[in-house]
């Protein structure tokens, strides 16, 4: 019940919604992690608003023993930091207690990026002209070109394209709006995409539902594109080429900033493309892989390997 809730915990959760637009999704999983930790306090006649360093330490140790996943355990952290602040800010406590509380790693798997070759061997393989085929490879281009969210996908609207700039403007988590380049390629996919032949052919008479007429993708019934349709029409066309065990939209995004950095860009460039808060999500998002870093290490170190057996 919500009468159950603890005043400093409702006070932070009104305060995500009202000043900072948390959505309800997100204000409930934030109100889980504390209740659970509130709980858990209680029964131990301790109070969580009171909780000092090390008791913090030892509740999220124990998740780790009771089984929770590294991400799970991960977020509860992420959850007490973000109420602490909350309570030292409106002078509720005097000091923060998750300020020294020890990092914990997440152990989220990052999907790995296709190479250049896989990207282009994908690509290249829709070749058709039909409408969908059109469709398809636009998707894909667009995908792989700007990074983009697959919902960031299925929600652009005709308003959203500058075809004279090659721009784009994309909606992304939380209602953030970041435009950014298309590339050569990808537009000239598009352009194909949205000509007599590509989209004119799927327009149909008249249209299902509202907003489907300012979609920019559309499904062979003419209503607009869908995430479950991308996962298929990716599906479908991995096939072709043996990637159906490896791609997803996500993929395309990771492979994106991946090819980005290792030819040199700037990681707050790649920051603001993919829309990320925090440089330290692009950092994680993108890493280089091991071999790649050490082949490099190998060669630019003064002490590295290549180096070496030159002198």
């Amino acid at each position: 019940m919500e009468s159950e809730v603890p005043p400093s915990i409702q006070a932070f959760l009104g305060w995500l919604a009202v000043e900072k637009g948390r959505s309800a999704n997100t204000i409930a999983a934030y109100r889980r992690d504390l209740l659970t930790a509130a709980h858990v306090f209680t029964a131990q006649v301790k109070d969580l608003e009171k909780a000092t360093t090390a008791d913090l330490e030892r509740y999220l140790e124990q998740l780790g023993v009771n089984g929770q996943a590294l991400s799970s355990v991960s977020r509860s952290a992420s959850t007490l930091r973000g109420y602490f602040r909350f309570l030292v800010d409106e002078e509720l406590r005097l000091d923060d207690p998750t300020a020294d509380l020890g990092t914990r790693r997440s152990g989220i798997a990052l999907p790995k990026a296709l190479r250049v070759d896989q990207i282009s061997a994908l690509l290249d393989s829709v070749t058709e002209s039909d409408p969908l085929s059109l469709r398809d490879r636009a998707v894909l281009e667009f995908l792989y070109a700007t990074g983009a969210r697959v919902g960031e996908l299925v929600g652009l609207n005709l308003v959203d394209l500058d075809r004279s700039d090659g721009l784009v403007l994309l909606r992304g988590k939380g209602g953030r709006e970041r435009i950014v380049p298309v590339g050569r390629l990808a537009d000239e996919a598009m352009q194909r995409w949205l000509s007599h032949d590509g989209r004119g052919a799927l327009r149909p008479q008249m249209w299902k539902r509202r907003g489907d007429e300012s979609a920019v993708f559309l499904t062979d019934a003419g209503s607009r594109l869908t995430r479950q349709a991308v996962f298929a029409l990716l599906r479908r066309r991995a096939k072709g080429v043996g990637l159906e065990q490896v791609l997803s939209p996500h993929v395309l995004r990771h492979s994106c900033a991946t090819h980005l950095l290792a030819a040199g860009a700037d990681v707050r460039v790649v920051q603001e493309l993919l829309g990320h808060r925090s440089i330290a999500t692009t950092q994680r998002y993108t890493k280089v892989d091991t071999a790649q870093l050490r082949s490099v290490i190998d060669r630019a170190h003064p002490r590295g390997r290549s180096r070496r057996n030159a002198i």
